[in-house]
């Protein structure tokens, strides 16, 4: 009975350690000196996805936040210019399945019983949003999203909507301050 709970136990930590290793990660940070509340209107500066056909689709996911926050695309005289970088990498995990802690063995001592382990790969993308103040070129604020990717595109096209949606959770930074 002690071996069943033991290998439960096992499985029920690998897999949770499995679900948060392939979470989404999402970061900001901001330029806190800088006053948020001026920034009404931006544009896009550069847009480069690791595939061409991502480029509308971050657009879109970027545009959908900021309209919902108030702020207005502009073709030229923007307050704020936004660059985004979209890149992926192959990354590697390993799995290993303990099938027990082994028996009696001589004089009473037991072996650690078998492991396996099991080297998978996967993609990892990362998408980095960068704000400009469009006057003094410099960065007032930087978003980034992480997720793991999947074999199907509209998958990945949800993960990316919610990457960007809880980017822009907080966003503008200091918003509802005097």
């Amino acid at each position: 009975m002690k071996l069943v709970r033991c290998i439960a136990m096992c499985t029920a930590l690998s897999l949770a350690g499995l679900a948060t290793s392939f979470a989404q990660q999402v970061q900001t940070d901001f330029d806190h000196r800088a006053d948020f509340s001026q920034y009404k209107t931006y544009s896009w500066e550069q847009i480069k996805p690791a595939n061409s056909l991502w480029t509308s689709r971050i657009k879109n996911a970027v545009d959908n936040q900021l309209t919902a926050k108030g702020w207005t695309l502009v073709d030229q005289s923007a307050d704020v210019a936004i660059m985004a970088i979209e890149t992926t990498q192959t990354q590697r995990t390993l799995d290993t399945f303990y099938d027990g802690f082994g028996g009696w063995g001589w004089r009473g001592f037991g072996g650690f019983g078998d492991a396996t382990t099991t080297e998978r790969d996967y993609k990892e993308g990362t998408l980095v949003v960068d704000m400009y103040d469009a006057k003094s070129k410099k960065l007032i604020w930087r978003g980034s999203t992480e997720d793991s990717l999947s074999g199907k595109p509209a998958n990945n096209e949800k993960n990316l909507e919610k990457g960007v949606a809880k980017m822009f959770k907080a966003f503008p930074p200091g918003w509802g301050r005097h």
